[in-house]
């Protein structure tokens, strides 16, 4: 298996070196809102622990992941007042995996409306504040 690179994006991101929309972060996970979203409010949550994907990371941390995950799904739902929640995670380039730090993403759903295709419009930065904000409120309870 390939070794991680500490210096992908998402690494970048962790130590401050590129800025992000962050809406959650604690001792071992970080959330931020994706540049390229396929829906609004599409979110990913990062370990702090390098790890390239499922394969290689510890299982305490991917619980770590998986709970922010799922704390992230429940105000993401009353944030965009979803119908539903998509949670994806790839490993390796085989499954669609581009940047090799683990990430879930969680996309809040509404009946009816197709997610974009990856990768296919970089998001305006007043929308991305928005759906940050509108996230962190529906955190705070």
């Amino acid at each position: 298996m390939t070794a991680y690179d500490t210096n992908n994006i998402f690494a970048k991101i962790l130590r401050g070196e590129i800025p992000c929309h962050k809406v959650y972060e604690d001792e071992h996970t970080f959330a931020f809102m994706d540049i390229m979203p396929r829906c609004p409010g599409h979110t990913l949550v990062i370990p702090k622990e390098p790890a390239r994907n499922i394969l290689d990371i510890s299982p305490e941390s991917l619980a770590h992941v998986a709970r922010t995950a799922k704390k992230i799904a429940v105000a993401a739902m009353k944030a965009f007042n979803a119908d539903g929640i998509t949670l994806q995670q790839f490993s390796e380039p085989a499954s669609g995996q581009v940047v090799y730090h683990l990430h879930m993403h969680v996309m809040p759903r509404v009946e009816g409306v197709m997610l974009l295709p990856p990768a296919t419009r970089k998001e305006d930065v007043k929308a991305l504040e928005d759906h940050a904000t509108r996230l962190i409120a529906a955190l705070k309870g």
